[in-house]
């Protein structure tokens, strides 16, 4: 023990150090996608196997995470999960929520049927822990999100409780019936979700440049993110509305590579003799 009982720094052992790379959450780092796996060559080189092995762990993913009724929200995920598998180490992983409503009521109000076999999965909440940024997009009811993401995020409750989603980066797209229909509220009225399990939520802001000051047609879409005006469901996504959402995917990429570098900070109290 130093007089006084204090502390002084040791001279046999340097600060501790940690790297980002050693904050990541354990849980989504030990778990891969199910969807754009690709099969690695089996070699005996341990180097190989090393730098392969490394390079896959470095693979960021990026859930979009949607519920589209007549179709408009699903084909902006497509264009979103290409803007993200354009960024290198990025891939963009497509899920469905589950639908609330009855077939009966579905098919009064003439849904296209999505049955087992549909191309992209339903997610269950748990499986959120996985992704390195989500994108959540649907349809609006009077400014704000449809029942079924709502019920969805009422679901997360235990990822809540142990706070397993805090600082990880989200973001949303939408699409709504008429101009005035939310195209910024059902956003902004989303943010609630992501403050209360401590997401970041991510904008795009005017990122998208010269398309998002035209005013000669009608275009979907906001600084809060990516949208499209569905009409009365006949309506088709216009391709800037659709450039705007792969701008949208490549944006979010962007951000979630940039928070996943590593930098390396001194942890306080290490390195010290303590007496």
């Amino acid at each position: 023990m130093g007089k006084g009982g204090g502390c002084v720094p040791s001279k046999n052992r340097p600060p501790a150090v940690v790297c980002g790379d050693d904050l990541r959450n354990p849980e989504r780092d030990n778990l891969v996608s199910d969807q754009n796996q690709t099969q690695t060559t089996q070699t005996t080189n341990p180097i190989v196997d090393g730098v392969a092995e490394l390079e896959q762990q470095r693979k960021l993913r990026v859930f979009i995470v949607f519920y589209s009724m007549y179709g408009h929200v699903e084909l902006m995920a497509k264009r979103i999960k290409k803007g993200v598998d354009s960024t290198d180490g990025v891939e963009g992983v497509l899920y469905r929520v589950p639908e609330t409503l009855s077939s009966e009521v579905l098919e009064q109000m003439k849904v296209p049927k999505k049955d087992d076999h549909h191309e992209v999965p339903v997610i269950m909440p748990e499986r959120l822990v996985e992704a390195d940024g989500l994108l959540f997009g649907f349809p609006t009811r009077y400014g704000s999100m449809a029942a079924q993401m709502k019920a969805f995020f009422d679901s997360t409750g235990q990822l809540w409780r142990e706070q397993k989603l805090a600082g990880v980066p989200a973001g949303f797209f939408v699409s709504t019936g008429t101009q005035g229909g939310g195209q910024e509220t059902t956003a902004w009225t989303a943010i609630t979700q992501l403050a209360h399990h401590g997401m970041l939520y991510v904008p795009i802001g005017y990122t998208f440049g010269a398309g998002m000051f035209q005013m000669d047609s009608l275009r979907g879409g906001s600084p809060y993110g990516a949208g499209v005006f569905s009409g009365d469901g006949t309506r088709a996504p216009t391709e800037t509305e659709l450039a705007l959402a792969e701008h949208h995917g490549k944006y979010m990429a962007g951000i979630v590579k940039k928070l996943a570098q590593p930098s390396c900070f001194h942890v306080p109290g290490h390195g010290l003799d303590e007496s």
